[in-house]
């Protein structure tokens, strides 16, 4: 579906079963300028809460405590998780019980804890970590700095994954993750402050994202590529009216694991090229592998339909990324090596296809700058 905006699926989602056993997010990462030099730093800022029906007066966090997982305890909060890309990166994070939080559950949302609150329009907070607490609190999963955020947020262009996050599907939690962007292609307004630099958030080089995920656990392999940073290579033109997204994993359905599996979607300037394995009627295929060098992070993703074939290669460096962490709503940490990073570079290729014959005419080569992405597998703690 092309560019549906649905903002009942940002709805918090914790609610029946997972509100004992459930996540929900909400996460925007941009592109900023220095105020002094001009220089480009990309951010993310999201919110995460977890079990709310298990709220206590503080933060339950029990990913490295084997006892309380023993007498099965699971986590609940709401996690601040402010975070930065390139060379100087790091994540930082600030936690609230859940009795502490003001949730508008139904859409348009809203959430807000002490100075830190997000809803569709507008985001602010304030997290600092000293590197005395971060040494002290493995378990907050933090670096130590200190990130502050303003901005507004427009989200111009939506990616609808269909009937596989409608009502009746969220009803009967038929996924072990949903996913929604809202503002696959966002525009920021703002500001960001990180340990004393201030950068500038503007509408048309924040290169803005904004999506959720929801469910009962992780998806492992874990992959996301998205950007609207995107030049054609044969017209050497700006894209203006276009941006890619692409996510997924291992889908589990009722708790049965299907083949590997992604979404994706290329708005190319005003027309949609979708590839979604649940439309089944468009003979929708992928192929993808994500591998490490010494240096890098590689994706290639190979989507094709009956009418469109979208050939997807990007990568990252190591020294610009990080391992992102997150606990699982059930108290277990399996993603240790989870690289996310915001300066991935790539190309994509766009081809009309022709479902008899064969036929595959290129429509355009387009070169990806500041690509959010994502790969990672479950694995024990080095």
């Amino acid at each position: 579906m092309a560019n549906i905006h649905d903002i009942t699926r940002d709805r918090w989602m914790l609610y029946g079963p997972l509100a004992k056993k459930g996540y929900d997010w909400w996460w925007h990462s941009m592109t900023a300028e220095n105020a002094e030099t001009g220089e480009q730093k990309a951010f993310y800022v999201e919110f995460f809460t977890c079990n709310p029906a298990l709220a206590e007066d503080e933060p339950v966090i029990v990913w490295n405590d084997p006892e309380a997982q023993k007498a099965g305890r699971r986590p609940s909060y709401l996690m601040v998780n402010a975070g930065f890309w390139g060379e100087e990166h790091g994540q930082l994070h600030r936690f609230f019980s859940l009795k502490d939080c003001q949730i508008h559950a139904t859409a348009p949302y809203s959430i807000v804890a002490d100075d830190c609150r997000c809803s569709e329009v507008h985001t602010e907070g304030h997290i600092k970590v000293t590197p005395e607490e971060a040494a002290a609190h493995p378990e907050w999963m933090s670096d130590a700095g200190e990130m502050s955020w303003k901005f507004d947020i427009r989200k111009e262009i939506a990616f609808h994954v269909g009937y596989g996050a409608s009502k009746f599907f969220r009803a009967i939690n038929a996924f072990e993750m949903f996913w929604h962007a809202e503002g696959m292609k966002s525009a920021f307004t703002g500001e960001i402050t990180l340990n004393g630099v201030r950068y500038i958030l503007k509408p048309e080089t924040c290169n803005g994202y904004s999506d959720k995920n929801w469910g009962g656990d992780f998806t492992s392999p874990w992959v996301w590529l998205s950007s609207n940073n995107l030049r054609s290579m044969i017209s050497g033109k700006k894209l203006e009216n276009s941006v890619f997204n692409i996510g997924g994993g291992r889908p589990k359905v009722f708790f049965l694991a299907l083949n590997r599996k992604l979404l994706g979607e290329f708005y190319y300037e005003g027309k949609d090229y979708e590839f979604n394995f649940s439309k089944f009627w468009t003979l929708s295929r992928t192929k993808f592998d994500c591998w490490e060098t010494d240096d890098e992070i590689h994706w290639h993703v190979l989507q094709t339909t009956k009418n469109a074939k979208l050939d997807t290669q990007i990568r990252c460096y190591k020294k610009d990324m990080l391992n992102i962490a997150y606990e699982a709503p059930t108290g277990l940490k399996r993603h240790n090596r989870l690289w996310n990073g915001g300066n991935g570079t790539g190309t994509l290729k766009l081809y009309k296809r022709s479902l008899f014959g064969g036929k595959e005419t290129l429509i355009d080569e387009v070169y990806a700058e500041g690509i959010g992405c994502e790969y990672g597998e479950y694995c024990d703690p080095e």
